[in-house]
């Protein structure tokens, strides 16, 4: 578990990287204005690091259905091999995604104004510059992106009905533990996928609110798993309680 969070917090680190930079610095400029060569490489990294948080939420679902349901084979399916091979494949996936999105993204013909009214160069803002019918493109963006986040969160929700349903064999001791170490990751995908499906699903040239939603799955998403992961962790608010206490002593001693 603290494998993936380790990883989901990375991710969460590189991703705000690669947009709230810029944001802030579009709220600060007069003139907000990115170059081709940089929109493309926010376009490119943006949805790479998107693509590995999903795929690392996956994994985390994965290990924690694994932990609950079958416990005595945790350490055998689990092994660090296994979660390396996660990983990886997790930035395999992100890749692909990315590169597909990039290369018909490049292959396009832009005009008019080039101005797009989003704080981040993404793919449907994008297509409203384009110069022939994008219902074609539309498609195959709402299939790479919409049509994955769906299908991902749906298996997402059908791996925890399935935990659920185990759980109703267990004490109410094991079930307390294992809501409390699920409570935080379902909290977790639901910030992320909720708004990334709305978004995401809907096609180019419909008329919707994604400025507003991508915030959530932009910045406060990635700002609030870490807190959301902290504070629903038994372990961690153990360890945080012992420091708390060694930093109050230590203080004490100081003043006395």
């Amino acid at each position: 578990m603290y494998y993936f969070l380790c990883h989901l917090s990375l991710m969460d680190l590189c991703y705000t990287s690669a947009v709230v930079p810029r944001l802030i610095r579009d709220l600060a400029a007069a003139r907000k204005n990115i170059s081709y060569n940089n929109c493309m490489t926010q376009l490119f990294t943006a949805h790479l690091l998107a693509g590995v948080e999903i795929c690392i939420l996956v994994s985390m679902a994965f290990d924690r259905y694994v932990a609950i349901v079958k416990p005595l084979h945790y350490v055998a399916i689990m092994s660090r091999q296994r979660c390396n091979m996660l990983v990886v494949l997790a930035w395999a996936v992100g890749f692909w995604h990315s590169v597909a999105l990039l290369l018909m993204v490049l292959s396009l013909p832009f005009c008019g104004p080039n101005q797009i009214d989003h704080y981040l160069c993404d793919v449907k803002p994008l297509l409203k510059l384009v110069c022939k019918d994008i219902h074609v493109v539309s498609i195959l963006v709402t299939a790479n992106s919409g049509m994955v986040v769906v299908v991902i969160f749906l298996v997402l929700v059908v791996s925890y009905i399935l935990i659920l349903c185990n759980l109703r064999t267990r004490s109410s001791a094991g079930r307390r533990k294992a809501l409390s170490t699920c409570s935080s990751h379902i909290m977790v995908v639901a910030l992320f996928f909720v708004p990334c499906i709305y978004t995401h699903v809907l096609r180019a040239g419909a008329e919707n609110r994604d400025k507003g939603i991508s915030v959530f799955y932009t910045v406060i998403a990635p700002m609030l798993n870490p807190l959301i992961c902290t504070l629903r962790n038994m372990e961690m608010n153990v360890a945080m309680r012992k420091v708390w206490s060694q930093v109050a002593h230590s203080d004490l001693k100081q003043i006395k």
